[in-house]
């Protein structure tokens, strides 16, 4: 990176072009810096609205993706849905750095990769097979028993691209459903008994890292419905979930944010479950919560800027993902309660359609204990459509 950073003609290039964007260029304006955005959609997206440099093309097209490069001074990441292999050709071909680079990026750019990744580094991981027919299906049933998660190795979100099966004939199904017949990867995983889903985030650079706090995910039909912070289990495992995030960071050598995901076992055996090499969900609670938010750390990060305090600003924090409800022009009702909540922090991500079930905004309650604060959170926002 030759050109100052915090000077008003650099420009920070995303990848992509939905609230995680969004909310990370919000950080970058706040330095006086450009955004640009690059985007495969054909309808408008959220940071579209932001930032006259906006590019649409496709994300299988080295091509496509150096033209953009060329018009920006650092590139980054918003989703997973592209190939190491492009991001090496847009990157050689324009000149640009892109963070997480290629290489990191190859180490965890699919599910199956992902878990060899981490196990190699020494990480406990939860027990996984490519599966690549019905006799990988049998014999992964009878080793690990049912039920048990078939995913697809790349772009699963939010429920997509992954289901649960109980039995031999649901697996056949799936499989078929998620694209196994077409030749598409698919990985088993035994379905874990957990007591907790926990994630943790690191934002890292050549200045240094920091590790935010470990919170706890609530999830329904493979959705994150809400977070508490810090995770309502001991301390100690708190930490170590921490350590496990750090390790599995440095594994990959990687420059940028990072998201980790996991399951506390009954046995108080921690699991890495999934990463993301960029801002995840399970970070929004640090906008307010935290002193310096993981969009903030995000884009210091790539930036090669000195990296700020991951501390919480208050002892309990709540978030409650907002979902839609209504398949309608987006519009939020029933908020003004929320809104009125001294410490609470609405987010609306600037999505045009709204559909049952797609991630809409955001609420944010800081406290002073958790459960109360949980519960308090969740009763203002019950009323919520949009």
């Amino acid at each position: 990176m030759s050109r100052n950073p915090l000077s008003a003609n650099f420009r920070l290039g995303f990848l992509g072009a939905g609230q995680l964007a969004r909310m990370s260029a919000l950080q970058a304006f706040r330095y006086g810096i450009q955004v640009g955005v690059f985007s495969d959609r054909p309808e408008n997206e959220p940071v579209q609205f932001m930032t006259p440099h906006s590019q649409t093309g496709s994300f299988e097209s080295a091509g496509d993706l150096s033209a953009f490069a060329r018009s920006c001074d650092v590139l980054t990441l918003e989703n997973e849905f592209i190939d190491s292999e492009v991001l090496s050709r847009a990157q050689k071909a324009s000149g640009t750095p892109i963070y997480p680079s290629p290489q990191t990026f190859a180490l965890i750019e699919n599910k199956l990769i992902e878990k060899k990744t981490f196990e190699q580094a020494g990480i406990t991981v939860t027990p996984y097979a490519l599966v690549e027919g019905e006799e990988d299906l049998k014999s992964f049933g009878a080793e690990h028993g049912w039920p048990c998660l078939l995913k697809s190795s790349k772009g699963g979100y939010d429920g997509f691209g992954n289901e649960t099966v109980h039995d031999l004939e649901e697996a056949r199904a799936a499989f078929a459903r998620l694209g196994g017949n077409e030749g598409h990867d698919i990985i088993a995983e035994s379905f874990v008994d957990f007591t907790h889903e926990l994630a943790v985030q690191v934002a890292r650079n050549e200045t240094g890292h920091v590790v935010y706090p470990c919170c706890e995910t609530v999830q329904e039909n493979h959705i994150c419905v809400a977070l508490k912070t810090p995770a309502p289990v001991d301390p100690s495992i708190q930490k170590e979930a921490q350590q496990m995030a750090v390790q599995a960071a440095e594994a990959i050598d990687g420059k940028g944010l990072y998201a980790f995901e996991f399951f506390l076992t009954h046995e108080g055996e921690l699991l890495l479950n999934e990463s993301a090499p960029r801002p995840h969900n399970s970070g929004h609670y640090t906008i307010e919560g935290c002193i310096t938010s993981q969009f903030e750390n995000h884009v210091r990060a790539v930036l090669g800027l000195p990296l700020g305090s991951a501390e919480l600003r208050k002892p309990a924090v709540a978030m409650i993902n907002l979902l839609g409800t209504n398949k309608r022009y987006a519009q939020v009702d029933q908020a003004l309660d929320a809104l009125r909540a001294t410490d609470g922090h609405l987010h609306i991500y600037g999505k045009l359609d709204s559909r049952p079930g797609r991630k809409m905004a955001h609420y944010t309650l800081l406290g002073e204990e958790l459960d109360s604060t949980y519960e308090e959170a969740r009763m203002k926002t019950q009323e919520i459509s949009i």
